[in-house]
């Protein structure tokens, strides 16, 4: 008999499953179709030697002390700031925009002071701000807008800026200075020996038992279980009951090439020319030394794997029905990207996760970090 069927070994399965084998002593079965753990962070040494990320880059960052020290248990990290370079123009320039993107494309050498003013003088006011086209013009203005935003987001989401949610570029901010990191939060590292190698230590406890390669549906009519935790898509739940959630997929494309660097930065976006959106080279992002390389090409598509729910009104509402269907099944419990349609951050799908374990069990969530059992091997964060 096992308390728990957790069906998905991503971030929000694997996680409720430690906590709940760990803190709370249950039995738990953890179920995944792929023949993985991790989810989309999976990584692995590909043939070169060179660890990489299967299902395109994952840069772990976060503002939450809690999540990061919930996660030091089980890795080292390797420090790491990330930095996003787009080619606009025939140059790389940083993004977000700062103040070198506008020297760079328009030999404007401005002080902070000034970028605000020039900005201002661009901008095109648009109330009420209702789509991502309406955020972007109202902050840089129409060609920023053009060179910058409108093609990377008709390839990611195949569809145009004034077609989405606001939501969609509000989260990419401007900057009046020369930071170019393309993140502002406290904690920013990789795991030292990659993702897969943390899930595993996650998932090492005797009360855990893991199936891949299966269909959770497939074990649970052959098991004796109390409750199910549920990571994967809501639709496909409920049998796309309501019809199916629009999401958008990627395709990768990895290649290995015998140079020791291919390009100058970890992630190169490309917004205007191609059909991929960008290009990522490992190495920068795992410190690692090695004669060859490997990349990896982003092609946004329609179908596939869903990677990222579409932010449009009528998918909200669309999946509020299915929310309604949730609500109303007691002994299941719904967690993570797919579970919720909303996407989230690693260190966000990390915080569900324990919220529902601290929720399940009565406690909040300090509580439920306070109590690890201290026979759990804690790893430091590297210097």
């Amino acid at each position: 008999m096992f308390d728990y069927v957790i069906a998905g070994a991503g971030f929000a399965g694997a996680v409720v499953a430690e906590r709940m084998a760990r803190v709370f002593d249950k039995k738990v079965l953890i179920v995944d179709r792929r023949p993985h753990v991790a989810g989309n962070a999976y990584d692995h040494y590909d043939a070169a030697g060179i660890l990489v990320h299967k299902y395109g880059p994952h840069i772990f960052h976060t503002n939450s002390s809690e999540v990061f020290q919930y996660l030091s248990m089980f890795t080292e990290w390797h420090s790491y700031t990330h930095r996003v370079l787009a080619h606009v123009d025939k140059k790389l320039v940083p993004i977000p925009i700062n103040l070198d993107t506008l020297k760079l494309l328009y030999g404007l050498n401005l002080n902070p002071a000034q970028m605000t003013e020039y900005l201002a003088s661009v901008a095109e006011k648009r109330e009420p701000v209702l789509t991502s086209e309406d955020v972007v013009l109202n902050s840089v203005g129409r060609d920023l807008y053009e060179k910058m935003f409108r093609g990377y987001t008709r390839k990611q989401w195949g569809l145009d800026p004034s077609e989405l949610d606001s939501s969609v570029l509000a989260r990419i901010p401007v900057r009046t200075n020369h930071d170019d990191r393309y993140f502002g939060d406290t904690y920013q590292c990789m795991p030292l020996h990659g993702y897969t190698s943390m899930f595993g230590n996650m998932l090492d406890h005797k009360n855990i038992t893991v199936v891949l390669g299966t269909d959770y549906r497939d074990v649970i009519r052959s098991v004796r279980y109390r409750e199910l935790v549920y990571t994967g898509p809501i639709d496909e739940f409920f049998d796309y009951k309501f019809g199916k959630l629009p999401y958008r997929s990627l395709e990768f494309r990895h290649e290995t090439h015998d140079v020791a660097q291919y390009q100058i930065n970890s992630v190169i976006n490309y917004p205007n020319e191609h059909a991929y959106t960008r290009v990522t080279e490992f190495k920068h992002l795992t410190g690692q030394t090695h004669r060859k390389t490997s990349i990896v090409f982003e092609y946004p598509k329609g179908e596939g794997d869903p990677y990222y729910p579409i932010p449009r009104p009528q998918n909200a509402a669309l999946y509020r029905s299915y929310e309604s269907l949730a609500s109303g099944t007691p002994d299941v419990h719904f967690v993570g990207r797919l579970a919720t349609y909303k996407y989230y951050n690693m260190d966000q799908v990390v915080a569900q996760a324990l919220t529902l374990c601290a929720r399940l069990h009565g406690v909040n969530r300090r509580e439920l970090l306070e109590n690890t059992n201290s026979t759990s091997q804690v790893f430091l964060k590297a210097s």
